[in-house]
Formats: C-alpha cells, sequence, structure tokens
C-alpha cells in the first residue's frame, strides 16, 4: 500500500515532491510524531498544573501551613480563655483580698499592662495576611498576659507580706465556712418558702442537718446567745475591726456559749437546726461590716479552693429561693 501524505519541496524544481515510506518505515514514523507530541504536551500541562496548584514540595508545604494556622486558631481560643481566668483572679484580687485587707486596689489600667509604641511584631509581615494577623495576636497577647500574670503574682505577694504584718487581725477576719455543707441559697433578693414573697436575704444558707456543729468562722467574743424572733436560736460574734458573723436557726449552743465569750476561728460553737421560721434544717449565715450585712462569700477565702468558690457563686447566682 503506498502512502503520499507526506511531501518535501525541492528547491531545484520548485516544487513539492512526494515522500514515499514502505509501511514499517511509515508506521515509525507515525509513532514517533505521536511521541514527540505527547511529550510537548505533558510538559506544557506540568508546567500549567504547577503555575496553579504548586509543585508536589508546593503543594505539601501549604497543606502543612493551612494546618498550623488551625492550630494558632485554637492556641488563640485557650489564650481567651486564660485572659478570662486572669481577669477574674484581678478582680477577686482587688475586690475581696485588698478590699478585706484595707489595702489600695490596682488599677484596671495599671492591670492592663499595656506596650505601647511601634509595630514590634512587623516581622509576621512576611506572612500571608491571615496568617500575620494570627501570629500577631497570639505574641501581643501572650506578651500581655504573661506581663498581666507579672503583676498578679506581685499584688499576691503584697497580700502575704500584708497578712503576715497583720496576722492579729486577720484571724479576727469571718474567713472559713461555718459548716462543711454545699450552699442553698446566696446574699440578695429571694423568695421566701414561708411567707411566700420576695425580700432581701441578708446571708447565705448552708445545707446541714440537725445537730452539725458550728465552727466560728474567725476569732472573736459572743454578743448574742439566746433566740431572737423568726432567726429562732441565733449567735452573733463580734469578731473586731467593724466586722461581726451571725448563725440563725441552731438546734443548741455549745456548752459555755455566752455574752463575752472569748472564741478562737473553727472552734465550735453551736449545732444547727431548725428553730424560728424556716423551711427546714440548714445554717443561716451573715457577715456585718460597720453595721450593714454583705455578701458572705466575699469573706469565704480561708478554706475552699478556687472551684469551689466558683461552684458556690454559680448556686448564688441561680438559685432564686431562700431558706428562710
Amino acid at each position: 500500500m503506498a502512502y503520499n501524505n507526506y511531501y518535501f519541496y525541492d528547491e531545484e524544481d520548485c516544487k513539492f515532491v512526494p515522500v514515499h515510506y514502505q509501511g514499517l518505515e511509515r508506521m515509525a514514523f507515525t509513532a514517533s510524531l505521536w511521541i514527540l507530541c505527547g511529550v510537548v504536551f505533558a510538559g506544557v500541562a506540568i508546567v500549567s498544573l504547577s503555575s496553579f496548584a504548586g509543585t508536589p514540595s508546593e503543594i505539601a508545604l501549604k497543606a502543612e501551613n493551612q494546618e498550623l494556622v488551625k492550630q494558632l486558631k485554637k492556641t488563640k481560643s485557650t489564650i481567651e480563655g486564660l485572659d478570662n481566668k486572669v481577669s477574674n483572679l484581678a478582680e477577686t484580687d482587688n475586690e475581696i483580698f485588698r478590699s478585706m485587707l484595707g489595702m489600695d486596689a490596682i488599677s484596671y489600667d495599671e492591670r492592663k499592662a499595656g506596650a505601647g509604641g511601634a509595630d514590634i511584631y512587623s516581622n509576621f509581615d512576611v506572612y500571608d495576611e491571615e496568617t500575620s494577623q494570627i501570629l500577631k495576636w497570639t505574641a501581643n497577647n501572650l506578651d500581655n498576659l504573661e506581663r498581666r500574670i507579672n503583676i498578679q503574682k506581685t499584688s499576691f505577694e503584697e497580700v502575704k507580706k500584708y497578712y503576715n504584718n497583720n496576722r492579729n487581725k486577720m484571724m479576727h477576719i469571718p474567713a472559713i465556712r461555718p459548716v462543711k455543707g454545699i450552699i442553698l441559697s446566696g446574699f440578695g433578693m429571694r423568695y421566701h418558702p414561708i411567707l411566700k414573697y420576695r425580700r432581701m436575704h441578708e446571708g447565705v444558707d448552708f445545707r446541714a442537718k440537725v445537730g452539725t456543729p458550728v465552727h466560728a468562722t474567725g476569732d472573736g467574743i459572743v454578743k448574742y446567745a439566746k433566740r431572737k424572733g423568726t432567726f429562732g436560736r441565733y449567735l452573733v460574734i463580734d469578731h473586731g475591726f467593724g466586722l461581726k458573723s451571725s448563725y440563725a436557726h441552731l438546734s443548741a449552743f455549745k456548752k459555755g456559749i455566752k455574752p463575752g465569750t472569748k472564741v478562737k476561728r473553727g472552734e465550735v460553737v453551736a449545732f444547727t437546726g431548725s428553730s424560728g421560721l424556716t423551711e427546714g434544717p440548714h445554717l443561716h449565715y451573715q457577715v456585718m461590716k460597720n453595721g450593714k450585712p454583705v455578701d458572705p462569700l466575699n469573706y469565704l477565702f480561708g478554706d475552699i479552693t478556687p472551684d469551689e468558690y466558683a461552684m458556690y457563686q454559680e448556686i448564688a447566682k441561680n438559685n432564686p429561693n431562700s431558706m428562710d
């Protein structure tokens, strides 16, 4: 079979002359042509793919960067959580520790510990915008968190030093739980279970069975130890420094407890009950500062953990009823 599809130009005769191949030669030529075209097209495809998607190493690096960005976002969430905890700790330090000890509070601006000036994190600008912003935020907030923690550490050292220098006063502060039970109701407006209306609840209610020992929450002198209206059997301890604590709905006083008796923090002074106007056995506990009731939870720092304190606050916040 003859093939007349290919020609060459004869410059002497100025005309195209057909090229005649044998069958095997024709097949070899055609195969070579297709292979050459395939190589060219494959090269073009690889170059195009590399331009848009990147080389295999670039693709792997891109995937790795995406994973790192994801981890940085998780780290950001963790830092935000730590920041909130440090803020809560600072608030507790100001409103409880420093307030009770009569120390000056540390201002918010001072605790914030901002570091102004030039952009000290501009070295992150070499990355893409999203990565750069996350890295800057993380670095800035970690530095800020470290400064705030150092300020808080210094504050606690000041509180500790003040406590050691004023140990006598500290022993008179009503700083422990009067009973070991959990609280049932907190300080503030509450619905009275017997009177059936909302009124100011000027203390906290602790869960306790009848006969549970009640402990003095700070050193002091007994000022009142007898029945008093809706409080039933009622005990008041004067701790000095403008502080008093009271214990209501008792079943009995410990032998020897009477007005004028000196007591020590942790000493058993009475036993719980349900005397007076109450829904059931429990201890109603109050703290007065300069004659005015204050939230006893703000003074419970001597024998409870931060987790217990947070739990007490949660119960006090969410329970709308009181036991008395």
